[in-house]
């Protein structure tokens, strides 16, 4: 890499010995350099998410997530979080923001027994940057029977607003599971959005208004039990009849991992549908258990995997091939093999007690609200703890690298509490 010199002597070029903030190694050589630092005091990168970092040691668990230069801290050994600090500030300036409050847009409220995970204020400059600050609140994300068309309406004045608040509610979802599945019915008009389009959004707009502070508890109580739901529509999108695949994970009490995603292939039949869907959810609650264990959680009994059709159950289980399930035998074959592995195990539950509903389907007022209460969404009016305030870089520093900036919150609960956070933040970044 060389670099060319000021106008005064422009006939040369130096080769670059470092990297140097804005090029494009820059980032990488970053990481690079913040991974060695961490593991050369014992910390092993995971191989299931290579931004975590944990050390065990026989009285201490540590764990680091990393995101830029923006760093937490968790465990259940303060004296071990200190001494990592002392080691990063000797490499880099650090600016400790002290206990986990606030980080990257999410808000931390905490007591001893459970933490509510939430995004307030994100939610309220949404809701001000749209005009839909003093609106209406409506009391479910979308109307019931709902069903968004490609070109239905007109174009709008600008449809850049509309990619705009469509970016904003995808990050959202990251403690909003309830907005997961109109999010992604309005994803799929980002190219071509319309007035309708744009009413159904701005209806959104109106539910959130309605709960800014909504977000996920987790229990310090809860287990490390691991069991999700899944379920599908049937040719749901009038446009390419593409089903919608849905899925919720919980560890214990704690609603770790959720989806809403329209299916890449069109499916013959409703239990076809379903089967897809399991299997995208086999291979999630595969991941996550390999993350546990990179956590430090041995996770020997199958996870519980709830389906409410009969027919999808029964191509899981029956190593039989019929002329309906020959196109489907991938997926057939992965199922099949976590449950010979003790992965998971399938079970029926009756379609009045799928919690998946809720990333498949819109729903009515009273049936969205039980749901939600299910999955142990709440509204709380945590107070926004203001913002990471980004300080400038030293000059004086002789290594551009060293003059990176990081911002470290720590977290030192009990192991039940953090470590559903630091699995919510790896499925979401």
């Amino acid at each position: 890499m060389q670099m060319q010199l000021p106008p005064s002597d422009r006939q040369k070029v130096c080769r670059l010995h470092k990297s140097l903030y804005m090029l494009k190694q820059a980032s990488r050589q970053w990481f690079a350099k913040l991974s060695q630092s961490l593991t050369d005091i014992g910390y092993h990168q995971c191989l299931s998410d290579h931004s975590l970092f944990t050390k065990t040691t026989s009285t201490a668990f540590t764990a680091i997530v990393i995101y830029v230069d923006d760093l937490i801290l968790a465990g259940d050994d303060l004296s071990e979080i200190a001494k990592v600090k002392s080691h990063l500030h000797s490499l880099f300036c650090i600016k400790d923001l002290g206990e986990l409050r606030y980080f990257l847009g999410l808000e931390v409220a905490h007591s001893p027994t459970r933490i509510h995970l939430s995004q307030r204020k994100y939610a309220l400059e949404i809701l001000h940057e749209n005009g839909f600050f003093d609106c209406k609140p409506a009391s479910a994300p979308m109307e019931p029977k709902t069903h968004l068309i490609y070109n239905d309406g007109t174009p709008p004045t600008d449809g850049s607003s509309y990619r705009r608040l469509i970016g904003q509610l995808i990050y959202l979802t990251t403690t909003r599971p309830d907005i997961s599945f109109a999010t992604q019915q309005l994803s799929q008009f980002l190219d071509n959005p319309t007035t309708t389009h744009l009413r159904d959004a701005h209806h959104l707009l109106r539910y959130i208004k309605a709960s800014p502070s909504q977000g996920i508890f987790f229990s310090a109580t809860s287990s490390f039990q691991l069991y999700g739901f899944t379920d599908s529509d049937w040719a749901g999108c009038p446009d390419i009849r593409r089903s919608t695949s849905g899925y919720c994970i919980f560890l214990g009490s704690s609603l770790i991992s959720w989806k809403s995603k329209k299916q890449s292939t069109i499916t013959r039949s409703s239990a076809e549908a379903e089967h897809r869907a399991m299997a995208f959810t086999t291979c999630e609650i595969q991941w996550l258990i390999f993350l546990l264990q990179d956590l430090g959680v041995v996770h020997s009994a199958p996870s519980s995997l709830y389906c409410d059709n009969q027919s999808a159950l029964h191509i899981a289980e029956n190593p039989i091939f019929h002329e309906r399930t020959k196109h489907i035998k991938l997926d057939c074959h992965l199922i099949r093999e976590k449950i010979q592995q003790g992965i998971i195990r399938t079970a029926y539950v009756p379609s009045s007690s799928q919690l998946a509903d809720l990333f498949t389907k819109p729903l009515g007022p009273c049936s969205f609200s039980a749901l939600c209460s299910k999955l142990a969404l709440h509204n709380l009016c945590s107070p926004a703890c203001g913002g990471v305030i980004r300080e400038e870089e030293p000059s004086s520093s002789p290594d551009p690298l060293a003059k990176q900036l990081l911002h470290s919150s720590q977290l030192s609960w009990n192991k039940k509490t953090w470590l559903p956070i630091l699995i919510n933040w790896a499925c979401n970044y």
